[in-house]
């Protein structure tokens, strides 16, 4: 990996982790737990800022969720709660107290749908619409500032690298 076990500075908690398991079992090889580790706290740091960018809005990170994968749909912005749920990877009970939530706050509204009466569809409101845009803009920023430290091609080489290991991972739901 990109740092040797031998005693250094830690420059980071996950290198510090690092060296006190190099400590006490210096057989360990604990390339996977650099990398992993700062996955694992980047995840943390980043889902914690987009909850609070997305809290300012009056919305959650599941719901911001919601109504993005309606948004990501294109016009007219509709799916069934089980196209949702699926997606979302969400049991149909998880999705319906969300789709409750965003329901009485005016951003999307549940109604028949016209291919089957038996099923119901969910769509977007004007309201809705744009709250998600607004959010998608919002939680963008976020993310565009956390990758300043890179340059454009430093980026795109993790995001390179990221896609290739996620693949590695086995099947990804969307």
């Amino acid at each position: 990996m990109s740092t040797s076990k031998a005693a250094r500075t830690p420059t980071d908690p996950v290198d510090a982790i690092i060296d006190q398991w190099a400590a006490v079992r210096p057989d360990l090889d604990t390339a996977a737990m650099e990398v992993f580790g700062r996955v694992f706290r980047l995840s943390r740091a980043m889902g914690d800022r987009m909850e609070k960018t997305y809290a300012r809005l009056g919305i959650s990170r599941g719901e911001f969720d919601v109504l993005a994968t309606l948004r990501r749909s294109g016009a007219p912005y509709a799916l069934s709660p089980r196209q949702l749920s699926a997606t979302l990877m969400l049991t149909t009970g998880g999705m319906t107290g969300r789709l409750d939530k965003l329901e009485r706050a005016g951003l999307l509204r549940r109604s028949p749908d016209p291919h089957d009466r038996r099923a119901l569809q969910v769509t977007l409101t004007d309201k809705g619409l744009t709250l998600v845009d607004e959010a998608v803009g919002a939680g963008l920023a976020v993310q565009t500032e956390a990758l300043s430290s890179l340059d454009e091609e430093q980026a795109g080489q993790l995001a390179d690298l990221l896609r290739q290991l996620l693949a590695g991972t086995g099947p990804t739901s969307q």
